[in-house]
């Protein structure tokens, strides 16, 4: 920055690498040596951070994980979770099925013995970007357990590095699918998939993946319920996107841009709502674009289920129409689209919005709770 202050265009010209020279230059560089040494770059700061925060897995299969320490490696995964998974880091979340907050080993006697009482109803829920999954749990209130007491499912969890591509997680989710499906220790009788948010991208990337590779679990899912999943992105990211442009034209202020740009393929692929590599392979996710997404419909011969929500007390009034569920629109939440192309078919019956909830409440609000009974009834 002070490079870009300190130049008067008319008299010379930026430096090579856009830094100063002269007596500032031998500063800076001096400042730069001083945090090498102390250990100022990411990886060190990241690497300082294993330690403190203790081992990804803590304990044994009957001991809890600390809930704070899976909060923040949960938010961290979701910032930069793709360069924590690059660069080998031990805070990269691997993608696993948990109960209770502990991995569970996918085959039918490992299985039988963690879940002693598994029903034919297998209850899959899928959390958000930055999230886990003991945040199912809010406010006294758990989805899971709640349709396991009164519909007899057998909650699983499931747990990913929300920072990498929706594509990606979705390919490794579909084959933990297959895995699970095939190692479940009684005849499955009712599969639902419950997503919110972007695990609601994750199980439509998963299903379209599954089909195109021949896998038998699509053929079991009943039912996909999907809790304020931006189908069509989420505007956050849209102006995150704009800021970046922005700082970059301005130039005492592209310096900054570099800032923006350490945010997650995860969050970036939340501009459109990406489900497939085609919508990001060989494409700089930071680049000036228009929505290039591949059209991927809902599941014919599964019944999909769409609840959204809006901070505005009726429908129609200005939170409804500019915020929804103050994350995600009205429209993404429940498949809408200009382009019919686009645009997801979710039958009238099968759409509900509640009004005076914002994004988060979706995991614990009783109206919504009321509705998910009544739809898996």
């Amino acid at each position: 920055m002070h490079e870009r202050i300190a130049r008067v265009p008319v008299v010379g010209r930026a430096a090579a690498d856009g830094r100063t020279s002269g007596i500032t230059g031998l500063v800076y560089r001096s400042i730069r040596g001083v945090t090498q040494v102390v250990g100022g770059s990411l990886d060190a700061l990241l690497g300082a951070l294993v330690p403190a925060l203790g081992p990804v897995e803590e304990g044994a299969d009957d001991v809890p994980p600390r809930r704070e320490r899976e909060a923040i490696v949960a938010a961290l995964n979701g910032v930069m979770g793709d360069y924590l998974a690059e660069s080998g880091n031990p805070l990269a979340l691997t993608m696993t099925m948990r109960s209770g907050g502990r991995p569970l080993v996918l085959e039918r006697a490992a299985l039988a013995q963690r879940l002693p009482g598994a029903t034919g109803r297998l209850l899959v829920l899928a959390h958000g970007l930055c999230m886990n999954d003991l945040q199912w749990q809010r406010d006294g209130h758990d989805h899971g357990a709640m349709l396991a007491r009164e519909r007899g499912f057998t909650p699983v969890y499931l747990h990913y590095n929300t920072g990498l591509h929706v594509s990606l997680n979705g390919r490794m989710l579909a084959a933990q699918l297959e895995q699970l499906a095939d190692a479940w220790p009684v005849p499955l009788e009712r599969t639902v998939l419950l997503c919110h948010s972007m695990g609601g991208l994750l199980a439509r990337s998963a299903y379209h993946q599954a089909c195109l590779a021949g896998m038998r679990w699509p053929a079991r899912i009943d039912e996909m319920v999907f809790l304020g999943t931006p189908h069509h992105g989420a505007p956050l990211e849209r102006a995150g996107h704009w800021i970046d442009i922005l700082l970059g034209a301005a130039p005492y202020a592209a310096p900054f841009a570099r800032l923006g740009k350490l945010r997650s393929a995860g969050i970036t692929d939340l501009r459109h709502g990406n489900l497939l590599d085609e919508d990001w392979v060989g494409r700089d996710r930071f680049a000036r674009g228009t929505d290039r997404r591949q059209p991927v419909p809902l599941p014919e011969t599964v019944r999909c289920l769409a609840i959204a929500a809006t901070t505005g007390e009726e429908r129609g009034d200005l939170k409804d129409r500019l915020l929804g569920d103050g994350l995600v629109p009205l429209d993404s939440a429940l498949g809408r689209h200009p382009d019919p192309a686009r645009a997801l078919a979710f039958a009238e019956d099968r759409q509900w919005v509640g009004h005076g909830i914002n994004h988060m409440a979706l995991l614990s609000h009783p109206e919504v709770a009321a509705q998910l009974l009544r739809w898996v009834a």
